[in-house]
């Protein structure tokens, strides 16, 4: 641990310590919420996508309202920005981008990874959607719309991908096999077999 880490871990302590002093925090509320932040990964959100895709009325209630739809599915979303759910059809291809900074729903996809916080990444996606996403390997078809999708601080996004083709029958838990955190960003597609 370095010197900067262990005065943000004396901070932490102090400030946590201050809030249950006070009233504000109890010990064991402090611990469930820092027990679902070292939760949240892309587990979450793949788990929320193969719930959509064999679920019709959860996919509903996710595209119209997807902070309670993660809610109902048993994400913790209290105190966090809205989440909107951008589904990719035949039509739209959607990639989520935050081109201030880092923007992006941990809740339900865990830690964003080193890429998506990349000046070159960030900048380049709303330039030139269509050739960031043919280097991940992703060829959208020229008749499919590509929307770019600012995150931001008071609004989050993710993708509810396609469903693979050949997945019919497929189990929630098999299909939330199949998909990445690059799949609820839109940079890739997932596929029956990676």
């Amino acid at each position: 641990m370095n010197v900067r880490e262990a005065e943000s871990g004396r901070l932490l302590a102090a400030l946590t310590s201050l809030l249950s002093e006070r009233g504000l925090i109890s010990d064991d509320e402090l611990a469930a919420r820092m027990a679902i932040t070292e939760s949240a990964s892309p587990k979450q959100g793949a788990r929320i996508v193969a719930r959509a895709w064999t679920d019709p009325g959860f996919r509903e209630r996710l595209l119209a309202d997807g902070t309670a739809a993660v809610e109902e599915a048993g994400v913790f979303m209290r105190g966090l920005p809205p989440l909107g759910v951008l589904e990719n059809t035949s039509e739209v291809h959607n990639v989520v981008v935050c081109t201030l900074c880092s923007c992006y729903p941990r809740a339900v996809l865990g830690y964003p990874p080193f890429w998506f916080k990349s000046p070159g990444y960030r900048a380049r996606t709303v330039r030139d959607p269509r050739g960031v996403l043919a280097e991940w390997g992703t060829a959208i078809p020229e008749d499919v719309r590509i929307r770019v999708v600012d995150s931001t601080a008071d609004y989050r996004w993710m993708v509810l991908p396609m469903r693979p083709a050949g997945t019919e029958g497929w189990s929630a838990e098999a299909l939330a096999d199949l998909v990445r955190d690059s799949d609820m960003i839109g940079v890739t597609q997932p596929k029956a077999s990676l």
